[in-house]
């Protein structure tokens, strides 16, 4: 697990060889902690070098280990023992050095990093903080405040950043190792006490105590009831005002309270599941490491509306040549300017030069009979759809792949109008697309595994978290949504206010509530939806709206609020009132609790006080609930892609794990218990009537989350 070379005749190389990150598991840090002893102890080594295989210094723990007693030696004493060497060592970082990779670097003497490695201490991002040193040393070497935005946030800084913070010693072009080598034996005979970071005071500015309350009170606003942010500012804290063997044990004693919390856990799930969701499997035995995927080199987007340009910003800014297609030059037009200021706006930020030459815009479709891949951006109109792909199959050659960015359609139904519908697949992007990371890759029952592995690695190199699910009304991640918006609406006519829902929601962990979301995407979207739906319309009775539809429970207080024109801040009015249309400030509306006084008093319900507690059960217990049948469905392959979904595609706060993770935390048989309570209460609302999967879990014994998948037997996988 490190690899021990005398080079040079007087330097010690030590090579981690861990792959992929080269970890420092427990194996690796026996052969440090082996290495080390034999370089210091052999008289013809004079230096040490400590570099990783393979372009790749160190990527921190082992995560696995985590979950059970530490094996092996303690990380601390092992690199306590580099720093109180009297040979200079020095690390020799390429790729990253990241969390313990990181610190393992910051007890070296020097450190040279390569031009593009990368350098940083994550651990603030699984719910923890950086425990073997990183509080302490980071701040004596780089001061209070620079470690600090550093550590609470987990960001990742270049070489040169370090370079100018002064955390690294050089920057090369070159093989940092190669330079480091020659760089150690120059540093044979000076002194090692003013390198050896632990001695160093930390730099103190008079203003501490106002600098830290300033970062505790950022870091409540941006991660509101997250522990591991609050508990790195106090680490830091004790960097400044204790020496440093104190300030190591308050680091370690606030890593104790972290290290086995329900937020750690979640947030390490979080790591694991992003990385599972990749691994999807198709019920022909198909699977992502059996199934190779094309290569796109050129790609066609219909439609140059909000999701339809930042699809095209998403291809051209990794270097797939794009055509879009408008059907109107005045459309075309203003597309194009769009995607093209997109393009250059991202390309500034990055420092790299916008990607134009890659685009073409055009209004006829017969420019794209020699493109790879087709993505389908129109209106999320079906017949509109269809006419699309009935062209698409007469221009594009046969090969040709051919998806839609419908949030909810059936792709089957589209893939049966074309000559390929093995070739026919879902996209789905979250808007704005060139900035959310997940994309639903949806698999028609003919869809085939090339074409699912080509959109899912397509999804990889645009930089998405990508998923594979099943082809249902709403798929996943919509599917789910809309019992979650109901339970929103229900409440109100009940008795809540939506500052009280969204308050509920937001204190939870979300960044915005269901009410300001809902005026944030615009109210006129979902009335749009219910009125193809059939669920209203202009067969309604306006004056008294029925309260039951289509079988079952129904509110009608969200269509009427867009009768009178509110569709949210793209009018100025929505659940909330805004100074003027565009604007984000929500402010409670006196005429939307006037709204729904009326309301209540027309239909002689009694408002009631609901507490916060039944909000979030009644709102969150239905979405796993849905989630829950989407699994006997086979919509979804674990419970790990559902966590995935709304993790990166509806906010869902992230130290909670996602919906269906958050569901075992507080415990299958209190959710199937409050379920069954609500459904008695509201018998008129199939969603609250507990799935037959959360039933048969719980009978079960209510495994852990990883371990559903093993009681999950689908009748027939939709993957």
């Amino acid at each position: 697990m490190a690899r021990y070379e005398l080079v040079k005749r007087s330097v010690a190389l030590i090579t981690l060889t861990n792959p992929p990150v080269n970890a420092l598991s427990s194996p690796v840090r026996h052969a440090i902690a082996n290495s080390m002893e034999r370089a210091l102890s052999d008289p013809k080594v004079r230096a040490v070098v400590i570099c990783g295989e393979n372009g790749r210094f160190c990527g921190g723990a082992d995560i696995r280990e985590f979950a059970g007693p530490l094996r092996g030696p303690p990380l601390i004493p092992v690199l306590e023992a580099i720093e109180a060497g009297d040979k200079p060592v020095v690390a020799a970082i390429e790729g990253m050095a990241l969390g313990g990779g990181f610190e393992l670097a910051l007890f070296c003497h020097y450190r040279i990093a390569q031009s593009k490695a990368r350098l940083g201490l994550p651990e603030v991002t699984l719910g923890i903080l950086p425990a073997a040193g990183g509080t302490q040393r980071l701040p004596r070497l780089i001061g209070i405040p620079a470690a600090l935005e550093m550590i609470t946030t987990g960001r990742h800084i270049s070489a040169q950043e370090a370079l100018k913070l002064g955390i690294v010693d050089q920057v090369t072009d070159q093989n940092a190792c190669e330079t480091a080598l020659e760089f150690a034996l120059k540093a044979v005979g000076k002194p090692l006490s003013p390198r050896r970071v632990s001695t160093l005071t930390t730099p103190c500015p008079p203003d501490l105590d106002a600098l830290l309350e300033a970062a505790t009170m950022q870091v409540k606003k941006k991660t509101p009831g997250v522990m591991a942010p609050l508990a790195c500012i106090q680490a830091v804290r004790a960097a400044a005002t204790m020496p440093y063997s104190k300030g190591m044990k308050r680091e370690s004693e606030l890593m104790a309270t972290l290290f086995n919390s329900g937020q750690a856990r979640a947030l390490q799930y979080c790591f694991f599941a992003q990385r599972t969701a990749g691994k999807w499997t198709l019920p022909s035995g198909a699977q992502w490491n059996n199934s190779k995927p094309r290569e796109i080199r050129s790609a066609a987007v219909i439609g140059l509306g909000t999701m339809g340009r930042g699809i095209v910003v998403s291809l051209a800014r990794v270097g797939i040549s794009v055509i879009a297609v408008e059907s109107e030059k005045k459309l075309l037009e203003n597309g194009r300017q769009m995607v093209i200021g997109m393009l250059e706006r991202d390309a500034k930020r990055r420092g790299v030069s916008a990607s134009l030459n890659l685009l073409k815009f055009t209004l006829s479709l017969q420019d794209l009979k020699d493109v790879d891949l087709v993505i389908e951006a129109v209106f999320e109109d079906m017949a509109l759809k269809k006419r699309v792909f009935q062209e698409l199959s007469k221009v594009c050659r046969p090969g040709t792949l051919l998806c839609t960015n419908t949030s909810g359609l059936d792709v089957d139904a589209l893939a049966g109008v074309t000559d390929r519908p093995h070739l026919v697949a879902g996209m789905h992007f979250f808007s704005p697309a060139h900035v959310m990371k997940l994309l639903e890759v949806v698999c028609g029952p003919r869809s085939s595994s090339e074409t699912i592995a080509t959109a899912m690695s397509l999804g990889k190199k645009m930089g998405k978290v990508s998923v594979a699910v099943g082809n249902c009304p709403g798929f996943v991640g919509n599917r789910m949504l809309k019992p979650y918006l109901d339970q929103a609406t229900f409440l109100l006519e009940e008795g809540a206010t939506p500052e009280q829902i969204d308050k509920a929601l937001e204190d939870f962990g979300f960044a915005m509530g269901v009410f300001r979301m809902s005026d944030l995407a615009g109210l006129d979207v979902g009335w749009r939806v219910r009125k193809e739906s059939g669920l209203t319309g202009p067969d309604v009775d306006p004056k008294n709206p029925p309260r039951k539809r289509q079988g079952r429970r129904y509110c009608p207080i969200p269509d009427m609020v867009c009768e009178q024109g509110r569709f949210g801040q793209k009018t100025g009015r929505g659940w909330y009132k805004y100074d003027k249309p565009g604007d984000t400030n929500a402010k409670p509306d006196p005429l939307i609790q006037n709204l729904l006084e009326t309301y209540r008093s027309r239909y002689g319900i009694q408002p009631r006080n609901i507490s916060d507690q039944e909000i979030i059960e009644r709102c969150l217990f239905v979405l796993a609930n849905e989630g829950f049948r989407i699994l006997e469905d086979g919509m979804a392959a674990r419970p790990e892609d559902i966590d995935v979904i709304y993790l990166f595609g509806y906010a869902f706060p992230r130290h909670r794990g996602g919906p269906m993770f958050y569901a075992s935390m507080v415990g299958l048989e209190r959710v199937l218990e409050r379920l069954e309570h609500y459904h008695q209460a509201h018998p008129d609302v199939p969603h609250l009537e507990p799935s037959a999967l959360l039933k048969k879990l719980v009978a079960c014994g209510s495994p852990p989350v990883q371990q559903w998948r093993e009681h999950i037997k689908t009748m027939r996988s939709h993957l």
